[in-house]
């Protein structure tokens, strides 16, 4: 049987840096001014059907900003607003932040890793815009620093990435996992619940197949409708297609999901939280995510159940 981390009843991200680094590490959000290929023209355009990147930028973050002043800004205000921080990860978060040649990639992660408070780097990426040469470069920074490439697989169903406009497929996402293990990385993923057409029976059926993963870390986001979308239009014409989770519904749903997930994976976040202004529809009573957060562990401690109860190995 798992016993749970501590005093949490999953794997959280947080307890696993405070043990790795002995103190709290904070991230620094980065635009480093890269686009997609679903944006772009060589796989699509229009991008994914869910995704504003402003919806989810802090106000520092922004290309039109050096890459240097974009961290010095990002400490300043994480400075007031969490005093214990000392050290910094910079987190490549905005669209596809391996999608340029490998010197572009270079330029960019080394003006980040000269801020001496930055001790590693984040790197939010597509599984098909990775490569062994890209892999075997921030394999070279890992020596030194800390690493971990998070890619947006979002949904394990191949006909729901082609509705919202991914441009590849679920076995991509395998592929660049495996790679990645095999290149010596961490690999983080991001999931989506309540995309069109898909639903809970089907969710909950995602956890033998990634349980199997080499996945490092883990996001949990529910699906939120964000304003001028095209994500908008569709729910606007096909509001059956869409599992509604209720706040109560989805607790019970994310407390299922963890307890059948391999309790080795790190749990970063259990929910998606986005400014209300940019928000389409607003359920929940808009929950900041830390209120979410607390309500679920309640439900845990309640259920008395933790990550991995149910795991079949």
């Amino acid at each position: 049987m798992y016993a749970w981390n501590h005093d949490r009843r999953f794997n959280a991200y947080s307890n696993y840096f405070k043990h790795r680094f002995g103190r709290r590490i904070q991230k620094l959000t980065i635009d480093a001014g890269f686009t997609c290929p679903n944006r772009d023209g060589s796989i699509a355009t229009g991008g994914c059907s869910y995704c504003d990147n402003n919806a989810f930028s802090p106000s520092y973050c922004n290309s039109r900003k050096s890459i240097t002043q974009q961290i010095e800004e990002g400490i300043e205000f994480h400075q007031k607003r969490y005093r214990k921080a000392e050290n910094y990860l910079a987190y490549f978060q905005s669209y596809t932040n391996t999608y340029a040649p490998l010197d572009v990639l270079k330029q960019k992660f080394s003006e980040a890793l000269a801020n001496e408070k930055i001790i590693g780097i984040i790197v939010g990426t597509r599984p098909d815009c990775i490569d062994e040469e890209k892999l075997d470069y921030l394999a070279e920074i890992a020596q030194k620093k800390y690493v971990v490439i998070e890619y947006g697989v979002e949904t394990c169903n191949n006909h729901t990435l082609k509705l919202i406009n991914r441009g590849h497929d679920f076995e991509t996402s395998v592929r660049a996992l495996e790679l990645t293990k095999k290149m010596g990385l961490k690999a983080g993923i991001h999931l989506i619940f309540g995309l069109p057409n898909e639903n809970k029976e089907e969710w909950m059926q995602w956890t033998e197949c990634l349980s199997d993963l080499p996945i490092h870390s883990i996001k949990f986001h529910q699906l939120q409708i964000i304003k001028n979308t095209p994500m908008v239009a569709y729910y606007t014409q096909h509001p059956e297609n869409f599992y509604q989770f209720s706040f109560d519904d989805y607790v019970d749903f994310i407390i299922d999901f963890l307890e059948r997930l391999n309790p080795q994976f790190l749990i970063e976040r259990l929910t998606g939280e986005v400014p209300p202004a940019y928000l389409f529809t607003k359920p929940w009573n808009l929950l900041r995510n830390d209120q979410m957060l607390q309500l679920i562990e309640n439900k845990m401690e309640e259920r008395n159940t933790w990550q991995g109860r149910l795991y079949k190995r």
